[in-house]
This record gives C-alpha cells, structure tokens and sequence, in this order.
C-alpha cells in the first residue's frame, strides 16, 4: 500500500479540484457551494478510503455493490459517518443488498428496478434518495435509460411514495477533449429542466461531470462532480 497518495497528497487534489470547482462555478456565475464533490473509490483498496475519510473526504461513490459493501464494511467502524452512493448501475436482485450500504442510488435506469425499490422500502419504512441516469449518449456499453423514455421512467418514480426522485445522472462519451462533453451536459440539463416542469416538481440534482471534463459540468450545471482518477490516481487492481 506504500504507493498509495498519503492524506497530505489526497488534501493537496482535493483542494486543487475544489478550486477549479469554484473557478467554473464563478465563471457562470453560481456559487460553488452547489457543488458536491463525490469521491469515486471504484477499483480502489479499503485503504485508500481510510486515508481519504481521515483527510476530511465525506462522500462517497461506488460502482458496484459488492465491492462497495466490502470497502463499507471495513471502513464503518472507524468513520461510520461517511455517505455512500451508487453510481453504477443496480441489478434487480441486489437492490436489497444496495439498500443496507448505500444511502442513494443514482443509477436508476428502468420502471422494474423502480418498482422492487419500491417494494423493498416499504417494507423498511424508508425513503431513498434517487436520480435518474439517462443514457444522454444513446451508448449500448453503458446503462441509463434513452432520453426520450426518461418522463415514462420519471412518472413511475414519482409514483413510488418511497423513492425520493432528486434529479438526474448522465456519463456522456468519453473524449479527452472536455468541451466535446458540453452539449451532452446541456441535453441533459434540458431533460432535467422539462421533467421538472412537465410533472410539475422540483429537481434540483443534476450529477453530470468526472475528472477529465468536470469544469465544464460545472459551467453547465452541474450539482454533483464524480471525481476518482483526479483524486486517487489509476485504478489499483483488488
């Protein structure tokens, strides 16, 4: 683990991309106080999560849940505050392992899945916390649902008393050149706006932007970056 950034090193980037966050915020005028930064530890040791909950970071996304439960557990006994997101995508018959670690899914990409959440947390009394991801790039490697059948998604949601619907998630196609992001952020920026004005709800979440093209996110409104490489370098193999 001697290869692993120290807490100094992870304070150092995080306050590097906290002040390119506020830098881009400005430039549009927002106040970069609406931007969280979700530290993405996918392909990443316990270790690493321990270093970074003891440099201050506090949230946190995984890709999936069994290897987000396994870093969840090592970790909780020592900081069982942190917060921990979902950003890949869920299958069906491990949304009841999801809802015992994470306290939101922000991959919610089809009426089923929407209904056995549903089911689940009503069992539990709960509420959960979702965004839609909406395949803004229409790729068939990535999850989310196409644009157009996102009101459909969001009417179902909407529907279920236990999920909190918040906003949406989009990863458009990668580039390495940030500004070929930018009209896939504003779609789906768009999409965001005419849901919430169409089913006549606040959506105020909008998780678009990752370490290559997050600035430009932030221009374009984003609330919510997902920083991994930026932050904890590549991916280490567990």
């Amino acid at each position: 683990m001697n290869d692993l950034p120290s807490e100094n090193e992870l304070v150092g980037r995080r306050d590097a991309i906290v002040s390119r966050i506020a830098a881009a915020a400005r430039r549009r005028g927002r106040d970069p106080k609406e931007v969280a930064l979700l530290a993405v530890t996918k392909g990443h040791p316990a270790e690493l999560v321990l270093r970074a909950a003891a440099a201050g970071f506090a949230l946190f996304g995984e890709n999936r849940v069994a290897e987000g439960a396994g870093k969840i557990g090592a970790v909780r006994e020592r900081f069982p505050d942190l917060v921990w997101r979902l950003i890949g995508p869920l299958q069906t018959n491990k949304a009841k392992a999801a809802l015992q670690y994470f306290s939101a899914i922000e991959s919610l990409d089809r009426e089923r899945l929407a209904a056995r959440l549903e089911g689940l947390l009503a069992a539990e009394g709960r509420r959960l916390p979702v965004l839609l991801e909406v395949n803004v790039g229409r790729e068939a490697t990535k999850s989310g649902i196409a644009p157009e059948d996102a009101e459909s998604l969001a009417r179902t949601a909407l529907g279920c008393p236990h999920l909190d619907v918040r906003g949406v998630m989009a990863v458009p196609p990668y580039d390495e050149d940030p500004e070929l992001s930018r009209p896939y952020f504003r779609e789906v920026r768009g999409i965001r706006d005419r849901l919430a004005e169409r089913l006549g709800v606040a959506l105020p979440e909008l998780s678009i932007g990752m370490s290559h093209d997050f600035e430009v996110a932030v221009e374009e409104g984003s609330t919510e970056v997902r920083i991994g490489t930026a932050l904890f370098g590549a991916r280490a193999s567990l």
